[in-house]
């Protein structure tokens, strides 16, 4: 999700459901300030869909266009743990995109549980998880798009079926070296918690794929601490944060968290590109590595 959707005092939002031909809307499941997210089903097919809305009644142009270049990205990839897309479609002055359902929620519901019951993930479901959301990254990457927006509200996990996907390609780009101008931290795109240096646009270096690898850092981070590392809420001081100011390890805040895998997402939150992982196949097969000592001795060595 975007970090700044400004308020429109001239738009108005939708307070209640829409009304789609030949679709039953049953729940809504998420709220942001730019979008509305339901579950239902077609009606023809009792096909369980997820329906992704603009919130205000006359969104803006550049929202129109992010809208356009999600279902157009999300449609391209045939990869998979990406959600599919089934159709977008024009509702009034907005647009619509169905999505399916295959019952998961998102990382940022499953932490918030875990937040209120004082359960932080145990590291054997951490890497099974890790390991697979790496993967799907990787593919992603090889079919040539930069998500740009990695973060526990973009990927779902359904624990029944152990099915993870990656969602919400608004502010992807088709793989090349986008340039990074500076920006107000009030207009950066992305989520600012999860934000690489880099797509601050304070640094002169363009954004590619290793930007993806700090926010993966940094969601890794918050599955095995309940916590994202930089806790400001001021926007100049965590931009400041991500740009200079290193992170508490991992393994500080939770003692269970072995050396090696605090290791490992220290590297993909490196202030430096260059510093992080080359490619998420790197990150999988360190992942990987963990695994495996941990369920052949219980206990993962320095590697």
């Amino acid at each position: 999700m975007s970090l700044v959707e400004p308020f429109d005092y001239f738009h108005s939002s939708r307070t209640l459901p829409i009304a789609l031909s030949g679709i039953t809307i049953q729940s809504k499941t998420y709220e942001s300030s730019a979008s509305l997210v339901y579950r239902g089903f077609r009606e023809e097919d009792s096909q369980a869909i997820v329906i992704k809305l603009l919130k205000e009644n006359y969104p803006s142009p550049q929202e129109l266009t992010r809208y356009r270049q999600e279902y157009t990205i999300t449609r391209s990839l045939d990869v998979e743990g990406v959600i599919r897309t089934y159709s977008q479609e024009d509702y009034q002055r907005t647009l619509v995109i169905l999505l399916e359902d295959f019952g998961g929620e998102s990382l940022e519901y499953w932490i918030q549980q875990c937040r209120d019951s004082f359960c932080p993930m145990p590291v054997s479901n951490f890497l099974r998880l890790a390991i697979a959301i790496t993967e799907i990254l990787g593919r992603i990457h090889t079919a040539g798009v930069i998500h740009k927006d990695i973060n526990p509200g973009n990927i779902v996990f359904n624990p029944n079926t152990s099915v993870v996907k990656i969602i919400d390609f608004g502010i992807a780009t088709q793989f090349n070296r986008t340039s990074s101008t500076f920006k107000s931290p009030h207009v950066l795109e992305g989520t600012l918690a999860y934000l690489s240096p880099e797509q601050t646009g304070r640094m002169n270096r363009a954004i590619d794929y290793h930007t993806n690898f700090y926010s993966l850092g940094v969601t890794f981070y918050e599955l095995l601490t309940g916590q994202v590392p930089f806790l400001t809420t001021d926007v100049l001081e965590l931009v400041h944060c991500h740009l200079a100011r290193p992170p508490i390890p991992p393994r500080e805040l939770n003692p269970q968290i072995p050396k090696p895998v605090s290791d490992i997402i220290l590297k993909l939150m490196a202030k430096n590109a260059e510093d992080r992982y080359q490619s998420a196949w790197g990150i999988k097969a360190d992942l990987a590595n963990c695994a495996d000592q941990l369920k052949t001795s219980g206990q993962i060595n320095s590697f």
